[in-house]
């Protein structure tokens, strides 16, 4: 199986190459605060539900399911961060050095 990024023939167990993966954790630390606003919007959820839902005189219990419905909410905003930000960087072009030239095969 060759790199579905470059056409390398060593891959990983993600279907790319070392390179490839090399490349692409140098350009996600440019995008490294993502895990501010994820993290953030679960530890909104949680005080909203956790704070409101004793206020609003329901069951403590809601209260304790709320945390549970923050730290859901940080991981799935993380996941699906992370496989936008790998579509982003397959949308964006090799660098010169690794497309192959007239007498290179892929």
């Amino acid at each position: 199986m060759s790199c579905r990024r470059c056409g390398a023939d060593q891959v990983t167990p993600t279907g790319w190459c070392d390179a490839c993966e090399r490349q692409h954790d140098t350009w996600t630390r440019q995008h490294a605060t993502d895990i501010l606003w994820q993290a953030g919007s679960g530890a909104g959820v949680a005080m909203l539900v956790g704070l409101g839902a004793p206020l609003l005189g329901l069951s403590p219990l809601l209260g304790i399911a709320g945390v549970l419905a923050g730290a859901a909410t940080l991981v799935g905003l993380r996941v699906w961060g992370t496989r936008r930000r790998r579509q982003q960087f397959l949308a964006t072009a090799l660098p010169r050095a690794y497309l192959p030239g007239p007498s290179q095969k892929i």
